[in-house]
């Protein structure tokens, strides 16, 4: 790990403090996790931007196979 300086307001040192106290964690454990879960969540517009350009790419093609109907097959398939 790296060792890193943050600078908190006071109402966010006493938040986090009290969380750590109610929780049992350290206070570096819950920036660390802030941290991750800002970072996982940073990727999903442009995720959800692709998506949405990939979204009818093949809608034009004859040649794939009917999904519904495979589905349909494989559902009585399993069952």
């Amino acid at each position: 790990m790296v060792r890193t300086q943050v600078y908190l307001t006071p109402e966010e040192q006493c938040a986090l403090q009290a969380l750590s106290r109610r929780t049992g964690r350290s206070q570096s454990e819950l920036i660390r996790e802030a941290i991750d879960a800002m970072l996982d969540g940073s990727g999903e517009p442009e995720r959800r931007s692709q998506m949405q350009q990939a979204r009818g790419l093949w809608s034009d093609r004859d040649d794939l196979p009917d999904f519904t109907a495979l589905r349909g097959e494989m559902d009585r398939a399993s069952a």
